[in-house]
Parts: C-alpha cells; structure tokens; sequence
C-alpha cells in the first residue's frame, strides 16, 4: 500500500479517497486523533486494496487506449484555454438564466484533476480541456457548477437541479468518468 496522506480540516467525518494517481487520502476532522484516524484505515484496509486494484486496472487500459495518441503540449492548451475563454462563458450565462443563478468571475485553465469548480462566493472554474470533449459534455459540467449555487454539495437536492436541466446528465456523468482521461490527449 502507498503512504497515506492525511488532510485535517473543519470537516465533520472521516473519509478515505483513492485518486486517480492510486494516492491514498485521508480526511479527518481537527479534532480526531491518530489513534481514531488509524483504527478507521484499519477497518477500511480492503476497500483501499480494492480501489488501488481498480485504478491501476483503470490506469493500464487507458495507457493501452492512448498508445496512439499523444500527450497534449502547452501550444494545445494555450489554443484550448483561449477557444474556452470563447465558449465557456457564453454556456454559463445562458444556463444561469435557465438555472435562475447569478455567478460571480469566471476563470479557465488547466487542471489535473476537476473538470470545474465553484466557490461559495460563486466563483467558477473551469478545466481548458474540456474543449476536447463533446458539447453535450461542456454543458453538463457548466449546468452542474452552477446548480452548486443553489446547493453546494452533492446531496439529491442538488442533483434534482441538475436533472431538472439535463435529464439524462447520469449519461453525461457517465462518459466523462469513463472518457476523461482521453481529453489530456489529442
């Protein structure tokens, strides 16, 4: 097994998450203590076999499917950054209006790891490559930022939002977590 990485936070549950890279994080809250945080790796032993296991399975099959292609280099994202500039705020403006959100500052660049983000102040962030996936793709992960701004989290109500806009975004969903991995190629 990898080092465990430990990140503390004002977070109210432990929880473990095996990225995509097969690291290991944990998040704790402040307040519980290492002997608390190690029992609860304990327990959850397996699961994290299991899901490092499923990554590196994940891992080779996508290094097999991108033999062919090659790795995006930073003339690609600069022209992919500057295309989403174009495009991106033009789907935000016309979801927001349909969503019924305001938004605040729009910002795109690469990122390895999300496809956007928004702020609590409702600040959006959003991935340069997504230019390389399907339009239908750029519109679920823009309606899906901006459903965080009237929940930010990822409880039923949120996804109730979302699926008030796109009722087949569990399809959309679907195929950037199977497709995502190809977009940092060309």
């Amino acid at each position: 097994m990898p080092p465990i990485k430990l990140v503390r936070s004002k977070r109210k549950t432990l929880c473990i998450e095996v990225t995509s890279s097969c690291e290991v994080i944990v998040r704790a809250p402040l307040r519980v203590s290492e002997k608390e945080i190690n029992r609860f790796i304990g327990e959850k032993a397996d699961w994290i076999e299991k899901s490092l296991s499923k990554m590196k399975l994940r891992q080779n099959k996508k290094a097999e499917e991108n033999s062919n292609l090659k790795p995006l280099n930073e003339l690609d994202i600069k022209l992919f950054t500057t295309k989403a500039k174009r495009i991106i705020p033009v789907k935000v403006k016309k979801y927001a209006a349909i969503i019924g959100v305001d938004y605040g500052r729009i910002t795109i660049k690469m990122q390895k790891s999300r496809w956007g983000s928004c702020s609590s102040k409702g600040n959006l962030n959003f991935n340069c490559l997504l230019m390389n996936a399907p339009d239908k793709i750029i519109d679920y992960v823009v309606v899906h930022e901006l459903c965080h701004r009237k929940e930010m989290n990822h409880s039923p109500r949120f996804w109730a939002h979302v699926e008030e806009v796109l009722p087949d975004y569990k399809e959309r969903r679907k195929w950037l977590k199977d497709h995502g991995n190809e977009l940092y190629f060309f």
